[in-house]
């Protein structure tokens, strides 16, 4: 079955969609987006999403391309055309198309609109069986890393400096040697005491959906949670870790720059907590 991808109102051949070269995502990067997981033919948490989306868009001051309810049944219609069951929904919102100039285009141009989805294979059991190891790397990103914007050069550079490393992910250092998240994930450790610690939801890190799901999750069953910095230093010296995303949901952490975490297996508390997410998604999905 050939995919379906929306673009700027229409449905077209995966093959056969395109964008204008003077749109302004293609040119400046000037826009956001937004990755939800569908489980059942259903979008999870499409609500958290949507108000990340108006929220990105707010900062940048670009307008919504269209009402909320209008783009999710945009979202929804890609899925059906597509047949994803289990995957991901994937929107693009630019500023538009204008003359390559960097001021905002005067008057302003309509939002340019695009919609793919696809089809995800789960998490290899090897994975969730024997946990990933992570690099640390230095944090390169501007000061807004709270808007989704799709300019993710530097997150291309160190997801490849993992790659080539053969781990995972890389966990990103700031100047004062505190993590503030992977390349494309939230980052987490749990410490002596089975707290919870994961960044604040600042300007230095993006508010992961699946992390402010899995804090609902875990303080829903008296799990302390504390959103707070962690250096490396911690990270390094803690009982277990994880890394959180829609597409990752909840992946166990054995090893940080060679360093091996407890036992180098899993960790019991990261697997229930896993195993929580797991549950709430197979509900949202009946």
């Amino acid at each position: 079955m050939s995919r379906i991808a929306y673009v700027n109102g229409h449905y077209f051949p995966h093959g056969a969609a395109s964008v204008h070269i003077e749109d302004r995502g293609y040119q400046f990067a000037d826009g956001v987006y937004e990755v939800i997981a569908v489980r059942g033919g259903g979008l999870i948490d499409s609500e958290w999403h949507m108000e990340r989306l108006k929220r990105s868009l707010s900062e940048l001051q670009i307008d919504m391309p269209m009402s909320v309810a209008a783009l999710c049944v945009v979202l929804r219609e890609t899925v059906r055309r597509n047949r994803v069951s289990t995957g991901i929904v994937y929107l693009q919102v630019s500023r538009g198309v204008a003359r390559r100039d960097h001021p905002f285009p005067n008057p302003a141009v309509r939002p340019a609109l695009v919609v793919t989805a696809r089809r995800t294979p789960p998490v290899a059991a090897k994975v969730i069986d024997e946990g990933v190891a992570v690099i640390s790397q230095p944090d390169i990103r501007w000061q807004r890393c709270d808007i989704k914007a799709i300019a993710l050069l530097p997150n291309v550079l160190v997801k490849q400096a993992a790659r080539s490393q053969g781990a995972y992910e890389a966990w990103q250092v700031d100047e004062a040697g505190f993590v503030t998240e992977g390349g494309s994930t939230n980052a987490w450790i749990i410490n002596n005491e089975g707290i919870l610690v994961t960044r604040p939801p600042e300007n230095a890190i993006l508010n992961g959906i699946t992390r402010r799901r899995l804090i609902a999750l875990a303080e829903s069953r008296g799990i302390n949670v504390e959103e707070r910095a962690f250096s490396l230093a911690e990270a390094k010296s803690a009982r277990e870790a994880f890394l959180t995303s829609t597409t990752a949901f909840v992946t166990p952490v054995v090893q940080i720059d060679g360093t091996t975490l407890g036992n180098g297996r899993p960790g019991s508390q990261t697997l229930g907590l896993r195993e929580l997410y797991a549950e709430f998604i197979a509900e949202m999905a009946s």
